[in-house]
């Protein structure tokens, strides 16, 4: 899921004419020896917190459904998470740094949610909404000088960004549907089985379950009527 995440934001920024006028995007960790290796005008997309979103928990699991409507699998809910990202540019001056970053900043905030056809993978199977907040707004991760701090260099002008991501579940594969009864045979101990020991329970001398299936060619005794309180039995 992360790296569909990742694919997403690159369309995205892409998409906005940043690839246009020869700015690459990339996902690296913007150390002091990826910055003196850079020879391109860059924005970097840091990814430095993942954490899960316990408030969007669920505990009802799905069905997975073949061509014939039957019931194939079943999957565990899906669980969300919040990456942030740290996103710089990086240029020979800093005017055309900051000239990048602003243009970046617009397409950021100006999307909360990342489209359909942004999505890629298991983000798109499963059709939900992943949400972005480019603002920087609410972050609980740590702050942008303990990761330039962590990163060995120095600080510099970033923008904060969340993602809402879901990650798939667990899909378990389901039995297959009963078509048939039970079918006990008994036989005694000393001679062979015969053909007719067999005795079907509850289904008797039922081998085609019909439109109504098993339960539909069953008699059906009418329900007894209800005493009312007070009523004394004859």
């Amino acid at each position: 899921m992360i790296h569909e995440v990742d694919e997403a934001l690159r369309r995205l920024l892409e998409g906005a004419g940043i690839a246009a006028s020869g700015v690459e995007v990339v996902f690296d960790a913007p150390t002091r020896d990826w910055a003196a290796r850079r020879s391109a005008p860059t924005v970097c997309v840091f990814l430095y917190d993942i954490r899960e979103d316990n408030t969007r928990r669920g505990s009802s699991s799905g069905e997975v459904y073949d061509e014939d409507g039957l019931v194939v699998a079943r999957r565990s809910p899906a669980r969300w998470f919040e990456l942030t990202y740290l996103v710089t540019a990086w240029a020979n001056r800093p005017q055309d740094e900051h000239r990048l970053l602003s243009q970046v900043l617009a397409c950021l905030v100006s999307t909360d949610t990342l489209g359909a056809e942004l999505l890629t993978g298991s983000l798109a199977e499963l059709g939900l909404i992943v949400g972005l907040d480019g603002g920087g707004t609410g972050l609980e991760a740590p702050a942008a000088s303990d990761v330039w701090s962590a990163l060995g260099g120095e600080l510099k002008a970033s923008l904060g960004v969340r993602v809402r991501a879901p990650l798939a579940g667990i899909e378990r594969v389901a039995a297959p549907p009963v078509t048939e009864g039970v079918v006990v045979r008994s036989v005694p101990r000393s001679g062979p089985q015969a053909a007719d020991s067999a005795r079907r329970l509850r289904y008797t001398e039922v081998s085609d379950p019909g439109e109504e299936g098993f339960g539909g060619s069953r008699e059906r005794r009418p329900r007894p009527a209800r005493r009312r309180r007070g009523d004394r039995q004859p």
